[in-house]
């Protein structure tokens, strides 16, 4: 595996409950300021085997960006039996949520 790839699933196993990050907040947390469809590949291909909370991982704009129903469902039940509230508008409040794993809390 390689260090991104190696970092990206530490970084991703170390989202606490509750909280949040983007894909573009752990491709450069991993050191690619401009990797985050690496992390959704990352995801797509490991989240299982690595046993990853995927659904703490968000878009820039603290949307769910999964595409299918279902999918966005899942994520969300998920997020708010964590005890993430959502804005009106469906989306996260980052001030509020997104976790920062350089400050650890």
């Amino acid at each position: 595996m390689e260090k991104f790839t190696e970092d990206v699933v530490s970084i991703i196993k170390g989202i606490p409950p509750g909280r949040v990050m983007t894909y573009g907040q752990i491709a450069k947390c991993a050191g690619k300021t401009r990797g985050a469809r690496q992390v959704v590949r990352v995801l797509h291909a490991m989240s299982q085997r690595h046993q990853l909370p995927w659904h703490r991982v968000i878009n820039s704009k603290g949307e769910i960006g999964i595409p299918t129903e279902e999918g966005y469902i899942d994520q969300r039940m998920m997020l708010e039996g964590e005890g993430i509230v959502f804005l009106p508008n469906s989306k996260i409040d980052l001030a509020v949520y997104r976790y920062n794993p350089q400050l650890k809390e």
